[in-house]
């Protein structure tokens, strides 16, 4: 039973960095510090798929129609006789932050059943903060382009320049614990044994019935449409901030203390990163920038692995497999043996 419950974190854990990192044997052998982040190609098409998804095919994509009101379901959402794409580019629909100015617009009106308009942005998202800043750099461009109306060339540059400016502003979250917060007790051999038992319970408690890395949930959920990939996104967060939360709770050895504490805010990190994927359908911008966060929640996961390994074999200590504490131990170790015997011919 606890070989089975240790292998879904084992199945997590390798399919998320042969997703994202480039991790061989060759890291722990030759004592590579860092895993290399590798050309981050599933995240960076990811990433394209999402910002130019188009369900309905009306030349908008999906995150483009929560700004401009339109069903991202609905090609013509207000019944114009054309795409909602070609309705915006005419000039016929307007984003909703600029509809809603008290300035004369000849955007339609459709109401939802909340009266608000079809596809609003949900009022606290980052979609809608995005819809904000969008409008105050629109009235700038105009007011700058002499009250006229704005070219489409000039809108995308608006949208790129509130993009950007949204960006800047969101940061990753704090740390979770800082070392003040956990409780050191103990050295050497035996206590670094028995922190890997503890450590390894911790993992065995903490699991999901996901059975791949939240990058290709989300895959599933963008390029298939898939539903279903929501939950288990979902799920796979669950159990990084569960396990953050049972590893912070347990008194670490001297030696290992900065390397567990970097496994528990690193856990917790990729927690909200993939609480984050699990918002695609309803706040798409903020799926977009935790995206761009991913790369590195994941190499800091990495790395505090890796270090992890370093300090038990610096005690020259050597858990076999099956043994207790053994799972946690080797989990990087065995996953660079799988992945560079994988590659072998």
């Amino acid at each position: 039973m606890k070989e089975r419950l240790f292998e879904n974190w084992r199945i997590l854990v390798a399919t998320l960095f042969s997703t994202v990192l480039i991790v061989g044997a060759y890291v722990l052998v030759r004592g590579v510090e860092s895993p290399p982040v590798a050309q981050a190609s599933t995240e960076t098409a990811l990433l394209q798929s999402l910002a130019t998804k188009d369900s309905d095919n009306d030349g908008l994509p999906d995150w483009e129609e929560a700004l401009y009101g339109t069903d991202p379901h609905n090609p013509d959402t207000f019944h114009l006789g054309m795409t909602d794409g070609e309705a915006v580019a005419r000039g016929l629909i307007v984003p909703i932050a600029v509809a809603n100015a008290p300035i004369a617009t000849s955007t339609p009106s459709l109401i939802n059943a909340n009266g608000a308009p079809v596809g609003a942005p949900a009022e606290g998202t980052l979609t809608a903060a995005f819809a904000k800043t969008f409008f105050s750099l629109y009235l700038s461009a105009k007011q700058a382009n002499g009250g006229g109306d704005l070219s489409e060339a000039q809108m995308n540059d608006v949208a790129s320049q509130a993009l950007s400016s949204l960006s800047s502003a969101v940061t990753p979250a704090p740390d979770f614990k800082s070392a003040k917060d956990l409780a050191v007790s103990g050295s050497g051999p035996d206590a670094l044994k028995d922190f890997a038992v503890r450590a390894e319970a911790v993992l065995l408690t903490k699991t999901s019935n996901a059975t791949q890395s939240e990058l290709l949930y989300l895959k599933d959920a963008v390029e298939n449409n898939d539903a279903s990939a929501i939950p288990y996104i979902s799920s796979i967060a669950k159990a990084y901030r569960e396990t953050a939360v049972g590893l912070s709770a347990l008194s670490v050895p001297e030696e290992l203390a900065g390397d567990d504490l970097a496994l528990i805010n690193a856990m917790m990190r990729i927690s909200g990163v993939a609480a984050d994927f699990a918002r695609v359908n309803d706040d798409p911008l903020v799926t977009m920038l935790a995206l761009q966060q991913y790369p590195q929640a994941i190499l800091d996961l990495g790395n505090a692995f890796i270090g992890i390994g370093k300090v038990y074999r610096a005690a020259g200590i050597t858990l076999p497999a099956g043994a207790p504490g053994a799972a946690f131990v080797n989990l990087i170790q065995n996953i660079a043996d799988e992945q560079a015997a994988a590659k072998k011919p």
